[in-house]
Protein backbone atom coordinates (compact mmCIF):
# COMPACT_ATOMS: atom_id res chain seq x y z
CA UNK A 1 0.00 0.00 0.00
CA UNK A 2 1.30 3.47 -0.87
CA UNK A 3 2.24 5.62 2.08
CA UNK A 4 -0.06 8.62 2.60
CA UNK A 5 1.27 11.75 4.24
CA UNK A 6 -1.23 13.18 6.67
CA UNK A 7 -0.90 16.61 8.21
CA UNK A 8 -0.73 16.26 11.98
CA UNK A 9 -3.32 17.79 14.25
CA UNK A 10 -0.82 20.13 15.98
CA UNK A 11 0.30 21.50 12.62
CA UNK A 12 -3.28 22.03 11.45
CA UNK A 13 -4.08 23.73 14.75
CA UNK A 14 -1.08 26.05 14.46
CA UNK A 15 -2.02 27.03 10.92
CA UNK A 16 -5.58 27.71 12.06
CA UNK A 17 -4.32 29.85 14.94
CA UNK A 18 -2.15 31.80 12.49
CA UNK A 19 -5.10 32.48 10.20
CA UNK A 20 -7.11 33.54 13.23
CA UNK A 21 -4.44 35.99 14.39
CA UNK A 22 -4.14 37.51 10.91
CA UNK A 23 -7.92 37.81 10.62
CA UNK A 24 -8.04 39.55 14.02
CA UNK A 25 -5.29 42.01 13.03
CA UNK A 26 -7.06 42.81 9.75
CA UNK A 27 -10.44 43.19 11.44
CA UNK A 28 -8.93 45.53 14.04
CA UNK A 29 -7.53 47.77 11.29
CA UNK A 30 -10.85 47.82 9.45
CA UNK A 31 -12.60 48.77 12.70
CA UNK A 32 -10.08 51.56 13.22
CA UNK A 33 -10.74 52.71 9.65
CA UNK A 34 -14.47 52.97 10.37
CA UNK A 35 -13.60 55.30 13.24
CA UNK A 36 -11.15 57.17 10.96
CA UNK A 37 -8.29 56.34 13.31
CA UNK A 38 -6.44 54.96 10.28
CA UNK A 39 -7.00 55.55 6.57
CA UNK A 40 -10.65 54.82 5.63
CA UNK A 41 -9.66 53.33 2.26
CA UNK A 42 -8.75 50.12 4.09
CA UNK A 43 -12.48 49.39 4.23
CA UNK A 44 -12.62 49.24 0.43
CA UNK A 45 -9.75 46.84 -0.23
CA UNK A 46 -12.08 43.84 -0.54
CA UNK A 47 -13.48 45.42 -3.73
CA UNK A 48 -10.00 45.39 -5.27
CA UNK A 49 -8.22 42.25 -4.06
CA UNK A 50 -9.19 38.59 -3.89
CA UNK A 51 -7.67 35.29 -2.79
CA UNK A 52 -4.52 34.37 -4.67
CA UNK A 53 -3.70 37.90 -5.84
CA UNK A 54 -0.26 39.51 -5.77
CA UNK A 55 -0.07 42.95 -4.12
CA UNK A 56 2.67 45.52 -3.57
CA UNK A 57 2.64 47.76 -0.49
CA UNK A 58 5.18 50.51 -1.18
CA UNK A 59 5.90 52.59 1.89
CA UNK A 60 4.44 49.92 4.14
CA UNK A 61 5.36 51.67 7.43
CA UNK A 62 3.88 49.63 10.31
CA UNK A 63 1.65 47.45 8.10
CA UNK A 64 -1.61 49.41 8.05
CA UNK A 65 -2.33 48.06 4.55
CA UNK A 66 -0.08 45.00 4.61
CA UNK A 67 -2.15 42.95 7.03
CA UNK A 68 -5.62 43.59 5.57
CA UNK A 69 -4.16 42.78 2.14
CA UNK A 70 -2.52 39.63 3.49
CA UNK A 71 -5.81 38.39 4.87
CA UNK A 72 -7.59 39.06 1.58
CA UNK A 73 -5.05 37.33 -0.68
CA UNK A 74 -4.57 34.40 1.70
CA UNK A 75 -1.65 31.94 1.64
CA UNK A 76 -2.08 31.31 -2.11
CA UNK A 77 -1.35 34.98 -2.78
CA UNK A 78 1.48 37.29 -1.77
CA UNK A 79 1.97 40.78 -0.38
CA UNK A 80 5.34 42.36 -1.18
CA UNK A 81 5.90 45.08 1.43
CA UNK A 82 8.69 47.65 1.10
CA UNK A 83 9.81 49.80 4.02
CA UNK A 84 13.33 51.28 4.13
CA UNK A 85 12.97 52.88 7.58
CA UNK A 86 14.49 50.57 10.21
CA UNK A 87 12.09 51.16 13.10
CA UNK A 88 8.76 50.76 11.29
CA UNK A 89 10.17 47.79 9.39
CA UNK A 90 11.20 46.09 12.66
CA UNK A 91 7.67 46.54 14.05
CA UNK A 92 6.14 45.22 10.83
CA UNK A 93 8.46 42.19 10.89
CA UNK A 94 7.53 41.42 14.49
CA UNK A 95 3.84 41.67 13.66
CA UNK A 96 4.27 39.43 10.63
CA UNK A 97 5.80 36.75 12.86
CA UNK A 98 3.11 37.21 15.52
CA UNK A 99 0.24 36.68 13.08
CA UNK A 100 2.02 33.97 11.08
CA UNK A 101 1.74 35.79 7.73
CA UNK A 102 4.47 33.93 5.85
CA UNK A 103 3.05 35.12 2.52
CA UNK A 104 4.07 38.71 3.39
CA UNK A 105 7.47 39.29 1.77
CA UNK A 106 9.12 42.18 3.63
CA UNK A 107 11.94 44.18 2.05
CA UNK A 108 14.23 46.94 3.36
CA UNK A 109 14.30 48.59 -0.09
CA UNK A 110 12.79 51.84 -1.18
CA UNK A 111 11.13 51.91 -4.59
CA UNK A 112 11.92 54.21 -7.50
CA UNK A 113 12.60 54.38 -11.22
CA UNK A 114 15.94 52.53 -11.10
CA UNK A 115 17.88 50.27 -8.77
CA UNK A 116 20.71 51.64 -6.64
CA UNK A 117 21.08 53.52 -3.36
CA UNK A 118 19.58 56.87 -2.31
CA UNK A 119 19.53 59.03 0.82
CA UNK A 120 16.34 58.73 2.85
CA UNK A 121 15.48 62.00 4.61
CA UNK A 122 14.03 61.57 8.12
CA UNK A 123 12.49 64.86 9.31
CA UNK A 124 11.99 65.59 13.00
CA UNK A 125 9.73 67.83 15.02
CA UNK A 126 10.50 68.82 18.61
CA UNK A 127 13.26 66.26 18.60
CA UNK A 128 11.00 63.40 17.50
CA UNK A 129 11.52 61.68 14.16
CA UNK A 130 8.40 61.89 11.97
CA UNK A 131 8.51 58.59 10.13
CA UNK A 132 5.40 59.40 8.13
CA UNK A 133 7.21 62.28 6.40
CA UNK A 134 10.35 60.38 5.42
CA UNK A 135 11.18 60.70 1.72
CA UNK A 136 13.88 59.73 -0.74
CA UNK A 137 16.26 62.53 -1.72
CA UNK A 138 16.31 62.05 -5.47
CA UNK A 139 15.22 64.53 -8.17
CA UNK A 140 14.34 67.03 -5.47
CA UNK A 141 13.30 70.48 -6.59
CA UNK A 142 14.93 73.49 -4.92
CA UNK A 143 13.37 74.07 -1.53
CA UNK A 144 13.61 76.90 0.94
CA UNK A 145 15.51 75.99 4.11
CA UNK A 146 13.30 75.05 7.03
CA UNK A 147 13.69 76.12 10.63
CA UNK A 148 14.80 73.64 13.26
CA UNK A 149 17.38 70.88 13.28
CA UNK A 150 18.58 69.41 10.01
CA UNK A 151 16.82 66.15 9.15
CA UNK A 152 18.73 62.93 9.51
CA UNK A 153 19.73 61.11 6.34
CA UNK A 154 20.42 57.42 5.92
CA UNK A 155 21.47 55.66 2.74
CA UNK A 156 19.06 52.91 1.68
CA UNK A 157 18.88 50.39 -1.15
CA UNK A 158 16.34 51.13 -3.88
CA UNK A 159 14.78 48.81 -6.42
CA UNK A 160 11.89 48.90 -8.91
CA UNK A 161 8.63 47.02 -9.18
CA UNK A 162 9.66 45.77 -12.62
CA UNK A 163 12.94 44.40 -11.25
CA UNK A 164 11.20 42.64 -8.33
CA UNK A 165 8.74 41.00 -10.71
CA UNK A 166 11.57 39.83 -12.96
CA UNK A 167 13.66 38.55 -10.04
CA UNK A 168 10.79 36.58 -8.47
CA UNK A 169 9.10 35.55 -11.74
CA UNK A 170 5.86 37.30 -10.77
CA UNK A 171 3.53 36.69 -13.70
CA UNK A 172 0.89 39.24 -12.71
CA UNK A 173 0.47 42.09 -10.23
CA UNK A 174 -3.11 42.85 -9.22
CA UNK A 175 -2.79 45.80 -6.83
CA UNK A 176 -0.20 48.43 -5.89
CA UNK A 177 -0.50 50.82 -2.95
CA UNK A 178 2.13 53.57 -2.77
CA UNK A 179 2.45 56.21 -0.05
CA UNK A 180 5.94 57.66 -0.40
CA UNK A 181 5.56 61.39 0.26
CA UNK A 182 5.63 62.66 -3.30
CA UNK A 183 7.87 59.97 -4.82
CA UNK A 184 4.90 58.09 -6.28
CA UNK A 185 5.66 59.13 -9.91
CA UNK A 186 9.14 57.62 -9.61
CA UNK A 187 7.63 54.37 -8.31
CA UNK A 188 5.32 54.32 -11.35
CA UNK A 189 8.24 54.94 -13.73
CA UNK A 190 9.90 51.88 -12.20
CA UNK A 191 6.75 49.83 -12.84
CA UNK A 192 6.37 50.71 -16.54
CA UNK A 193 6.40 47.10 -17.74
CA UNK A 194 3.96 45.96 -15.05
CA UNK A 195 1.56 48.83 -15.78
CA UNK A 196 1.63 47.99 -19.48
CA UNK A 197 1.30 44.24 -18.93
CA UNK A 198 -1.17 44.00 -16.03
CA UNK A 199 -2.80 47.41 -15.54
CA UNK A 200 -3.12 46.72 -11.80
CA UNK A 201 -5.33 48.78 -9.54
CA UNK A 202 -3.32 51.62 -7.98
CA UNK A 203 -4.00 53.29 -4.63
CA UNK A 204 -1.78 56.36 -4.44
CA UNK A 205 -1.31 59.23 -2.06
CA UNK A 206 -1.45 62.33 -4.27
CA UNK A 207 -0.87 65.69 -2.64
CA UNK A 208 0.68 68.81 -4.14
CA UNK A 209 2.48 69.59 -0.86
CA UNK A 210 4.54 66.40 -1.24
CA UNK A 211 4.77 66.20 -5.03
CA UNK A 212 6.03 69.78 -5.10
CA UNK A 213 9.34 68.80 -3.52
CA UNK A 214 10.03 66.88 -6.75
CA UNK A 215 8.71 69.60 -9.05
CA UNK A 216 5.48 67.75 -9.87
CA UNK A 217 1.78 68.44 -9.43
CA UNK A 218 -1.24 66.32 -8.58
CA UNK A 219 -2.93 67.18 -11.88
CA UNK A 220 0.16 66.03 -13.76
CA UNK A 221 0.17 62.63 -12.03
CA UNK A 222 -3.56 61.99 -12.40
CA UNK A 223 -3.45 63.16 -16.01
CA UNK A 224 -0.61 60.77 -16.84
CA UNK A 225 -2.60 57.83 -15.48
CA UNK A 226 -5.75 58.85 -17.32
CA UNK A 227 -3.73 58.85 -20.54
CA UNK A 228 -2.83 55.23 -19.75
CA UNK A 229 -6.52 54.31 -19.60
CA UNK A 230 -7.13 54.60 -15.87
CA UNK A 231 -10.20 56.13 -14.22
CA UNK A 232 -9.82 57.90 -10.86
CA UNK A 233 -11.95 57.18 -7.78
CA UNK A 234 -12.02 58.02 -4.09
CA UNK A 235 -13.52 56.21 -1.11
CA UNK A 236 -16.67 58.09 -0.05
CA UNK A 237 -19.95 57.09 1.62
CA UNK A 238 -18.90 53.46 1.95
CA UNK A 239 -17.88 52.92 -1.69
CA UNK A 240 -15.46 53.83 -4.46
CA UNK A 241 -16.84 56.90 -6.26
CA UNK A 242 -15.71 58.56 -9.47
CA UNK A 243 -13.47 61.60 -8.96
CA UNK A 244 -12.81 64.27 -11.56
CA UNK A 245 -9.73 65.82 -10.03
CA UNK A 246 -7.48 65.85 -6.97
CA UNK A 247 -8.85 68.14 -4.26
CA UNK A 248 -7.63 69.45 -0.92
CA UNK A 249 -8.62 67.31 2.03
CA UNK A 250 -8.48 64.01 0.14
CA UNK A 251 -5.12 62.24 0.18
CA UNK A 252 -5.64 58.86 -1.44
CA UNK A 253 -6.88 58.15 -4.96
CA UNK A 254 -7.69 54.84 -6.60
CA UNK A 255 -6.92 54.27 -10.28
CA UNK A 256 -8.57 51.36 -12.10
CA UNK A 257 -8.90 50.43 -15.76
CA UNK A 258 -11.58 52.66 -17.25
Amino acid sequence: MDEITVETSPRRAERARGRGRLALAAASLRAAARLRMVEPEIRGLHHLVRAGDVCFDVGAAYGMYTFPLAELVGPRGAVHSFEPQPRPRAVLAAMRRAVGAAHVRLSDHGMGRRAGHLPLVLPSRYGVRISGHAHLADRLAAQAPTAGPAPRRIRVPVTTIDDVCAEHAIARVHFIKADVEGFEPEVLHGAARVLERDMPALLLEIEDRHLGRYGRTADEVSGMLRERGYAMQTWRDGGWRAAERVVLGTRNYLFRAA
